[in-house]
């Protein structure tokens, strides 16, 4: 029991902190199929930093670690920024402007990747090795059932994500900018009549997704295989953007969906070794959170209720 809750919730929580970024922008009005993309990016940007100040240094530590964290959310920022571009000042499709961003980091990341290994370290591969990030015990509260589990042996990074996730709850919810971003989904006009800048806020809020991109996409990284590769994001930021759509643009249900997918990823898992399946096998359960993304869409699509702005340009001459 305490593998599985380990494993989902550490799928589950670099999940979750992407999906949030993508409630703050489409929360603005600004439609962010580019969560991929940013997130491909941000570990890039992160993987990179750790794989150079490693050999500068010739030792890898936990605060090298942490602050692989801090230049994931910086690159996924800068990314995010292209993207803001696009959507907002040149007032591109927003969706097909997502795509384009989403294989632009594909290719991007694995010729840069590819051409930095080479030229820095003397390496022909497109993958920068990572460290184990740190675990930790919280004594008294790992013995207590079932929940213990998740103060027993887990990543740092899990408890680093939900304190982040708190702050975003409380900025979006019980502050002026948060109600600002809101109101700016829903109602633009309203907005710029209170005096706002309408582009300037929805520009905020998709920088706000890149940066929570970048740190999920690093976690992931940490978590899945420790290290940065182009290929080990293939259809996460989709599945970040099909849980706050089932948790309907709210945090809390955007939580609880991500579990969901997250415990369907290990189960799968457990599946295919109960059934002592060849190792190749292994690939179909990363089909579980997807299959259960379709079954949640057939029986609850009805109740989901996107921002009524959402994908709207907004412009001032409209007032």
């Amino acid at each position: 029991m305490n593998s599985i809750i380990n494993d989902s919730m550490a799928f589950a929580l670099p999940l979750f902190i992407i999906a949030i970024g993508g409630i703050y922008c489409e929360g603005s009005g600004v439609i962010n199929l580019a969560l991929e993309g940013l997130l491909g990016v941000g570990a890039f940007f992160g993987g990179l930093s750790f794989a150079m100040i490693s050999t500068q240094l010739g030792t890898t530590t936990n605060s090298m670690i942490y602050l692989s964290l801090i230049f994931s959310m910086i690159g996924g920022g800068l990314f995010a920024i292209l993207y803001a571009l696009l959507a907002i000042r040149f007032k591109a499709n927003q969706v097909i402007s997502g795509v384009v961003i989403n294989m632009l980091s594909v290719s991007l990341t694995a010729f840069l990747a590819n051409q930095l290994n080479y030229s820095l370290f003397g390496q022909a591969s497109n993958k920068f090795m990572l460290a184990v990030f740190p675990r930790v015990t919280v004594p008294f509260l790992n013995k207590v059932p079932v929940i213990g589990a998740f103060f027993n042996e887990t990543y740092v990074f899990e408890y680093i994500i939900i304190a982040i996730a708190l702050i975003m709850w409380f900025v979006l919810y019980k502050t002026p900018y948060g109600m600002s971003v809101r109101a700016c989904g829903d109602n633009p006009q309203a907005v710029a009549t209170a005096g706002r800048d309408v582009n300037k806020i929805r520009f905020s809020a998709v920088i706000i997704s890149g940066i929570m991109a970048g740190i999920g996409g690093m976690c992931f990284a940490y978590s899945i295989s420790t290290n940065f590769s182009p290929s080990i994001y293939v259809g996460y930021g989709y599945l970040a953007i099909a849980a706050y759509i089932f948790g309907n643009y709210k945090i809390g249900q955007t939580l609880l969906a991500c579990l969901i997918f997250g415990f369907a990823r290990t189960f799968g898992y457990l599946i295919v070794q109960a059934l002592a399946l060849p190792s190749t096998y292994s690939d179909l359960a990363l089909t579980f959170p997807y299959i259960v993304t379709l079954v949640l869409l057939i029986f609850f699509s009805k109740n989901f209720t996107a921002p009524k702005g959402l994908g709207e340009v907004y412009e001032k001459s409209k007032r």
